[in-house]
């Protein structure tokens, strides 16, 4: 048993092992450092390539863009019938488009003068499965600190006195 710096309650040898080392986890500096850099690089971000996520998010960051692939989701459209519902001249609609065609999220056929635009679902898929590692990696974490902090807040084991 050990007793806690603040509040002098007594705790077991596992809360010791998670309140009294580096960082709070049970690890020395160096393993911590080892632990959290493990953790950081994973499977994810080594498949897909920095320059790929970027151009996602970056295309995913405006609502214009946002809005035509929900649009897109549903059906293939030509430029025409992406631009109906904006109040935007059609080379704005056209820039928007060349964006998410660089990112990978959409792609344009030929069909005759029409050329339709369509969904490309792999990227989003890629976007979603590096979004959900770092969600997994949150969720731990902050269950460990439910952990933690239920454990600081039960009320402290009786301490044995000297007459007994």
């Amino acid at each position: 048993m050990r007793r806690h710096a603040e509040t002098g309650r007594q705790y077991s040898s596992r809360r010791a092992a998670v309140a009294g080392s580096a960082g709070g986890n049970g690890l020395d500096s160096r393993s911590e450092t080892q632990y959290i850099t493990k953790r950081l690089y994973n499977q994810s971000v080594i498949n897909m390539q920095p320059a790929t996520l970027n151009a996602t998010f970056a295309a995913l960051s405006d609502p214009t863009r946002r809005a035509i692939l929900a649009r897109l989701a549903t059906s293939e459209a030509s430029v025409n019938e992406l631009a109906e519902p904006f109040a935007m001249s059609q080379p704005a609609i056209s820039k928007h488009l060349k964006v998410l065609e660089r990112a990978g999220l959409i792609s344009r056929g030929r069909a005759a003068q029409r050329r339709p635009c369509r969904l490309e679902p792999a990227r989003l898929t890629e976007a979603t499965q590096w979004i959900e590692t770092y969600r997994k990696l949150w969720e731990e974490n902050f269950q460990r600190l439910d952990a933690l902090l239920k454990d600081l807040q039960s009320p402290p084991a009786p301490t044995p006195t000297e007459g007994d």
